[in-house]
């Protein structure tokens, strides 16, 4: 399965100023960063039209959750026109579904590839670099 997102054509792209970091973020930052191209999930890129920073969130764990500021990038695309109805009743028709479980894999997200042309407006940096996801982020 690959989704395709639908960039409006007429809007620019934006690079976001790169925020500054603590030690113990850039040390967070760095291991999910490599975890996540350990698995393929993200891949690196060298000149991507689209940037957004890494923001961390502490979990109630102690760990931290990266996230990545798409702001910009989500004002690009266009709204859904259409109201996902009954969201109970779509869940409930999924258990005992043996792609769901699969799906629910890897820390609850990155399950759908991302169309190729697409995977760079994913982009986001890094102190090591600049990398954009390969799959769909779902949280």
């Amino acid at each position: 399965m690959v989704h395709k997102f639908g960039l409006n054509p007429n809007y620019k792209p934006i690079r976001q100023k790169r925020r500054n970091y603590s030690v113990e973020i850039l040390v967070a930052i760095r291991e999910e960063v490599k975890k996540l191209l350990d698995t393929g999930f993200i891949r690196e890129v060298q000149y991507s039209d689209w940037l957004s920073n890494v923001v961390l969130v502490k979990k109630s764990n102690g760990k931290w959750r990266m996230c990545i500021d798409f702001t910009d990038v989500n004002k690009a695309y266009p709204k859904d026109s259409f109201p996902l109805l009954m969201i109970d009743l779509l869940v409930d028709s999924t258990s005992r579904h043996k792609l769901l479980r699969f799906m629910d894999a890897y820390s609850d997200y990155n399950q759908i590839l991302i169309s190729l042309e697409d995977e760079e407006h994913t982009s986001f940096m890094t102190n090591q670099g600049t990398y954009c996801y390969r799959s769909y982020l779902l949280v």
